[in-house]
């Protein structure tokens, strides 16, 4: 398993708390969780299958929770020491917040149990292990038809990564914006 991102699963649970506080909101715990799932799963295919954070999702009735964040955040914010995020780590947690973060915890929901990863282990018993390959191949794919039915695909699917995870738009020298993407080379197996 490589190095992840970012140090624990505090420091995204944090940051998605922090942000929703500066947008005036406060977020329930299930949608942290929800969030969290999401940001990890468009991270990992962002970053040809690298983890955000070090985090094991399983499948509860309500969707998916991390464990760990559940118990700790479980009597209120805990008071742990989080180390900052980097810049890439940051970019996928802003645009997840900006596709999913208005939805409300009941559309998240309804939205991630309506996807193979969470329905999938579900099926296999709640407090099934969802899998990080599962939701990498899942959230990476372009194939609606792959991932649900034509009916439910366009109120339940998954927006493409490249949706999600905007490229950032920078200026030029006579001050106007420019889109840009970092180059990597493409993976080979």
């Amino acid at each position: 398993m490589g190095r992840t991102a970012v140090e624990s699963c505090f420091e995204v649970a944090f940051w998605l708390l922090d942000r929703a506080t500066n947008d005036s909101e406060y977020l329930q715990p299930q949608k942290m969780h929800r969030m969290m799932f999401l940001s990890h799963a468009y991270y990992g295919v962002l970053q040809r299958s690298a983890k955000l954070m070090p985090a094991t999702f399983i499948a509860v009735a309500e969707g998916p929770i991390e464990p760990t964040i559940f118990r700790a955040f479980s009597r209120g914010r805990p008071n742990v020491e989080v180390a900052s995020i980097n810049e890439v780590s940051h970019h996928v947690l802003d645009s997840v917040w900006r596709q999913f973060g208005a939805h409300s915890v009941d559309h998240l929901n309804k939205l991630i149990r309506a996807h193979s990863p969470y329905a999938d282990a579900f099926a296999a018993g709640p407090g099934t292990e969802i899998p990080f390959e599962a939701m990498v191949e899942f959230y990476g794919s372009g194939d609606l038809s792959q991932r649900q039915s034509k009916t439910e695909a366009t109120q339940l699917s998954a927006p493409a990564a490249s949706r999600v995870a905007r490229p950032k738009v920078m200026r030029n020298h006579a001050g106007k914006p420019v889109s840009v993407n970092s180059w990597a080379p493409k993976r080979v197996d």
